[in-house]
């Protein structure tokens, strides 16, 4: 998976990151606004353990009970941090050829890992317990980190300094649910993206006669005489649930995305950058 984030990476190109004015303020959010490595445009951010000791500003840190660090305009890195729904819901696929959906996910969120490291950005996994860090290494953080989840794992608090999150999901649970989730992190993290990753059956619904149904994970089953005959509501509450998520993006300030596992790679890596950035150059 490693090989193949990094040639989706590579298609991405160097990214430059735009910072709101609003982030702008918080320790650690990026300006990005000019380049160089003048010494009038700089800000502090906390000293995390993947800083050298070197790196430490003692007179500014000297001011408070935390260490910093001085960056220069050109240095400032943003905070890039991913989620990946760890329930068995989403760890499933239906067919053989049909990657699982929470594979889709951590392959994305590695391959956007990898180009932000390019342009300098910090990568890390939301609640993964390890600081963010930049350059070849953040791809394969991310991944370890994100690997590590597990169902019994409560849901992520918000991180403690500002950064942009990507949160992968189907999103089937309980509306309310998400909400309760998403809007602490929100309130700290104003850049956000809900990536919504289904597999095809999960869209098209192509069941016709006597099918048995099974929840991933559980032993629940369930059978349908006629499985077309609740086609329609199916579809309609499925189609539902996406808007839901659409809106809730709407109220969070987030963006919403979704992707199908039958299609390619690249074709939601763009729409999840895009928002983040500025522009993207070949590498």
């Amino acid at each position: 998976m490693k090989a193949e984030a990094s040639a989706l990476a590579g298609d991405l190109g160097t990214l430059t990151t735009r910072a709101r004015a609003a982030s702008a303020a918080h320790m650690g959010s990026a300006g990005r606004r000019k380049s160089g490595t003048g010494e009038n445009f700089w800000q502090y951010r906390r000293h995390t353990s993947e800083d050298g000791a070197d790196r430490v500003d003692w007179r500014r840190s000297a001011r408070e009970e935390h260490l910093f660090v001085r960056e220069t305009e050109l240095e400032t890195a943003r905070t890039f941090l991913f989620w990946v729904d760890p329930s068995p819901g989403f760890n499933w696929s239906s067919a053989d050829n049909v990657p699982f959906k929470a594979d889709r996910a951590l392959l994305l969120s590695m391959a956007l890992a990898g180009a932000l490291s390019r342009s300098g950005e910090r990568c890390g996994a939301l609640g993964g317990g390890r600081g963010p860090v930049s350059g070849a290494r953040a791809p394969s953080r991310v991944g370890e980190d994100v690997r590590n989840f597990s169902a019994a794992m409560p849901f992520p608090k918000p991180p403690r300094d500002t950064a942009a999150v990507v949160v992968c999901s189907d999103f089937y649970s309980p509306l309310d649910e998400w909400r309760a989730r998403l809007t602490p992190i929100a309130a700290k993290c104003r850049d956000g993206v809900l990536l919504q990753v289904c597999d095809p059956i999960e869209e098209a619904y192509p069941f016709n006669g006597r099918v048995r149904f099974f929840r991933p994970g559980q032993d629940r089953e369930r059978l349908i005489g006629r499985a077309e005959s609740i086609r329609d509501g199916y579809l309609d509450k499925f189609t539902q649930r996406r808007t839901d998520m659409l809106n809730l993006a709407g109220e969070l300030g987030w963006r919403f995305v979704t992707h199908a596992t039958n299609e390619e790679a690249r074709t939601p890596l763009g729409k999840l950058a895009h928002g983040f950035t500025i522009s993207g150059a070949a590498a």
